[in-house]
């Protein structure tokens, strides 16, 4: 396997015509970054039931389906495991999916984030055994799962499932090697320890890699100006030996050229860039209020629908921007347009779905308090 061959599509991020409304992706642009990714040999899809409201697969079956002849191509898709309800539903999904691409097999197939309470789902439904049975039925070439939970859990499904199958997909960036919450080492580790292949999602974290403060963008100008600062993200995961696939959710056309000229003039990480990367780390941790990956899984969890990345996104930016007053008139606007953070009522639902294994309410009150001098919502 070479490193161009890592270089995979992620279909969660895709352009939109209106940035406030998920669903309107931007088909024509999609079509020509599409095109452009093709044309530099590059050819792997990640997409899943829910990323876009459905829409990413629809715009995948018109991008990519419609317009190159099967076999040019590698479709990734995953069943929506917080959806589950019954045996019945897993077949339900995977028709749905199949349909809404128009295709009749899936290159690779996963269940979809395996985390405390969605491996409850898993196993009620007994979806590990249907995937297998999609494996040797043709339905799916290859079988794994998406995961965000810690290397115990890891090593139970591991355990249990590894024997029959093929990859589990990590949240794996050099952000979170070394963090004791998300335990991306230890997970990469048990990876290959039972033989599995590891694709990665979030090498940048959510954009939280690349949108740096100035301080740590100057660090990264300072040590290398040729090489961008998501290029040195990604060659951290494609330079693993175990990693096979590197996913990128890309918006931009210039995203897109990035990655292409990153892959196209490889070249694995050195122990410098390593020890670099390792410093940055350190210090980005102490400067990111909040590490949110923005998944968005925590808004589906909470009773009071909170848009909780978009509050953490501008507190983040905010933090690292003291001097400016524009981000308390984003988040009334916020709170106008959708749900105040205040109406947060601390039920912790939404711990246990957080990926990134963040104390939302608890944060959530500390944004409040930075943006109202004070204020607390919770008395």
């Amino acid at each position: 396997m070479t490193y161009k061959s890592k270089f995979g599509f992620g279909c969660m991020r895709l352009p939109l015509t209106d940035e406030n409304n998920p669903s309107s992706v931007d088909q024509e642009l999609f079509n020509q970054m599409v095109d452009r990714y093709m044309e530099k040999g590059f050819n792997y899809f990640d997409t899943s039931y829910a990323y876009h409201g459905g829409v990413s697969e629809t715009a995948i079956r018109k991008a990519v389906v419609e317009r190159y002849p099967r076999e040019s191509f590698q479709i990734c898709d995953k069943m929506p495991t917080w959806a589950l309800t019954s045996e019945e539903d897993n077949d339900k999904f995977v028709n749905e999916m199949l349909e809404r691409l128009a295709i009749d097999y899936f290159d690779v197939f996963f269940i979809h984030n395996i985390n405390v309470p969605w491996l409850k789902l898993a196993e009620k439904c007994n979806t590990f055994e249907y995937i297998k049975k999609m494996k040797e039925n043709g339905v799916a070439r290859k079988i794994g799962f998406s995961f965000h939970d810690d290397s115990k859990l890891l090593k139970k499904v591991l355990d249990k499932y590894g024997d029959f199958l093929d990859i589990a997909q990590l949240e794996l960036n050099y952000l979170d090697w070394d963090d004791p919450s998300i335990e991306a080492r230890k997970c990469y580790e048990l990876c290959v320890e039972h033989g599995l292949d590891v694709y990665v999602m979030e090498p940048l974290k959510g954009g939280v890699i690349v949108n740096l403060p100035d301080e740590i963008k100057n660090d990264f100008e300072e040590f290398n100006p040729d090489k961008s600062i998501a290029s040195f993200a990604i060659r951290f995961c494609a330079s693993l030996d175990n990693v096979k696939m590197v996913l990128s959710g890309m918006s931009k056309m210039s995203d897109l050229d990035d990655n292409i000229d990153t892959y196209e003039n490889f070249e694995p990480l050195t122990d410098n860039e390593s020890e670099f990367l390792e410093n940055m780390a350190l210090k980005l941790r102490e400067k990111v209020a909040v590490p949110c990956s923005e998944c968005g899984y925590c808004i589906d969890a909470c009773p009071e629908m909170i848009p909780i990345p978009e509050y953490f996104n501008i507190y983040n930016t905010s933090k690292n921007q003291p001097q400016s007053n524009i981000y308390r008139l984003y988040y009334d606007k916020l709170g106008d347009e959708k749900v105040p953070a205040s109406e947060c009522t601390y039920c912790g639902t939404c711990i246990e779905h957080c990926t990134q294994k963040i104390d939302i309410p608890e944060e959530l009150e500390k944004l409040c308090e930075h943006f109202e001098e004070g204020f607390s919502p919770y008395g």
